[in-house]
């Protein structure tokens, strides 16, 4: 047994509160909301859209204080990896964490993938002539310019990343502030019949549809987290840059999809021919302050999608390195940058990915790779961390949380069926496309590497189990050291 915390491996603990905050709702209000308010708007048919962000914030506060007291008691660089491997080793050696990182390297490139699409989609709205083949080369341009950027050390990149957030807010607010002066509660609050007919299936499918749309939309609340290694004083500043993020991003979703609904008719939303169903926020910005105003913010909301997409891949790129440094992955990815102190490969392999995602949103569409990347993500991320805040409570009572989950066990609860819902109805709001079948046979394939991987490095199931329990109390020592012996 470890009796302090993992070697940081050559990070530097250089992020404050503020900047952390500003990675996270970076990441969570890039290109998002700009467009996804029509998809929302489609799933429910009509203005009772709303509820699927007020859902999503429901969800991501539950599984956000779930992020906040792991993050806390163990800030080390890879996020879910790491609590996985804690709290999973005792009975499945390192297959949890393993499958974690596998499926990481899906479904984090595929989420900043969407941000890409949107970059590509708003930019039709300044170049409306923009053919698929210049929007695919433009794509893959932005990709390649945001790996290129992170191509340096943490601190140079912190500061990039409070210039990106200034930039998203005044994005943000000036689409509220234009919704404000020409707002019409008649648009926003006028409902179609049976909006909220609770006993019809077909509410029922619209709002796990929602729920997918608006969790999708608030990820990135826990992009700190994987980089714990990075936060100054973690036990502080991690589980409030995941708080006040939610709770932030919370508000100005509200304020932007009812204003957004108090301007442009929800009808125009979802015709594919009308520019509110893909540049939503230009069309609002041009209703109300006219095409110059409207041309102006959607450069700004370009930014915000570079933005988004830049953090991402900067927290993400950490995932793969600490399981590598660990032996739990693949030992290449251990490697840093030997003069900026990044992880090479991770960032790489990343990119790659997300320009493939970029290609398939491109010639399918958004709410399919939204489908596919949430699914991808549910069982071994969100559902098994939730089981494992459990565990770690029950295997190690003593071990220091400068942070606990509020009304324990209540959030965690709520989490664990939210996406149960999003995982239940994924087929049904993508008939043709399978996600949950697609998402089971990566998971599958990635037990297979397991397999491979385990017999190459002698572990479980081919050798002993590999008890370490990381960032351990004094308690937690002296309870050991029998055993050790």
């Amino acid at each position: 047994m470890s009796g302090s915390p993992p070697p940081s491996g050559g990070f530097v603990r250089r992020v404050g509160l503020f900047q952390a905050t500003a990675i996270n709702m970076s990441q969570m209000c890039g290109i998002g909301p700009f467009v996804t308010i029509p998809l929302m708007v489609a799933a429910f048919g009509g203005p009772q859209a709303v509820v699927g962000f007020v859902a999503g914030a429901v969800l991501a506060l539950a599984d956000g204080l779930v992020w906040a007291e792991m993050g806390a008691a163990m800030p080390g660089s890879g996020g879910s990896y790491v609590y996985l491997r804690q709290a999973f080793q005792y009975r499945t050696g390192r297959l949890m964490p393993f499958l974690f990182v596998w499926t990481a390297m899906l479904f984090i490139p595929l989420i900043m993938s969407t941000g890409v699409v949107g970059f590509v989609q708003y930019l039709g709205y300044l170049a409306p002539d923009l053919g698929r083949t210049s929007g695919d080369l433009i794509g893959l341009g932005v990709i390649a310019l945001v790996v290129v950027l992170l191509w340096r050390g943490i601190e140079h990149i912190a500061r990039i990343t409070a210039v990106m957030w200034a930039v998203m807010i005044t994005s943000v607010l000036l689409v509220i502030v234009a919704a404000a002066t020409d707002f019409s509660a008649h648009l926003a609050f006028t409902y179609p019949a049976h909006a909220f007919d609770l006993g019809s299936n077909t509410f029922w499918i619209g709002f796990a549809g929602g729920l997918t749309i608006g969790i999708y939309d608030y990820l990135g609340y826990n992009t700190t987290a994987y980089m714990g290694a990075e936060i100054k004083d973690p036990g502080r500043n991690l589980p409030r840059s995941i708080i006040f993020s939610i709770l932030g991003i919370m508000a100005i979703y509200l304020l932007l999809q009812i204003g957004t609904l108090g301007v442009i008719d929800w009808h125009r939303m979802t015709d594919a021919k009308d520019i509110a169903s893909t540049s939503v926020a230009s069309a609002v910005l041009e209703e109300t302050w006219g095409k110059g105003a409207a041309d102006t913010v959607t450069v700004l909301i370009l930014i915000t999608a570079f933005a988004s997409v830049f953090t991402g891949l900067l927290g993400g790129s950490r995932v793969p390195y600490d399981a590598a440094r660990d032996r739990v992955f693949f030992r290449p990815y251990a490697k840093l940058h030997p003069r900026h102190r990044f992880p090479t490969l991770g960032l790489a392999t990343m990119g790659v990915i997300t320009a493939i995602g970029f290609l398939i949103g491109r010639h399918t569409d958004l709410a399919t790779l939204i489908q596919l990347l949430t699914t991808v993500m549910v069982i071994v991320q969100a559902l098994a961390q939730i089981v494992a805040l459990s565990v770690l409570r029950r295997r190690r009572p003593t071990l220091k949380r400068r942070y606990r989950m509020w009304l324990y066990p209540v959030p965690s609860v709520i989490a664990f069926v939210g996406w149960c819902v999003i995982y239940g109805y994924a087929d049904k709001n993508s008939p043709g496309r399978h996600p949950i079948e697609w998402s089971l046979a990566w998971l599958a394939l990635g037990c297979v590497a397991f397999v491979l991987w385990a017999r190459f490095e002698k572990v479980w199931p081919f050798g002993p189990k590999e008890i370490t329990e990381d960032y351990a109390t004094p308690e937690e020592t002296a309870q050991a050291a029998p055993a050790g012996t």
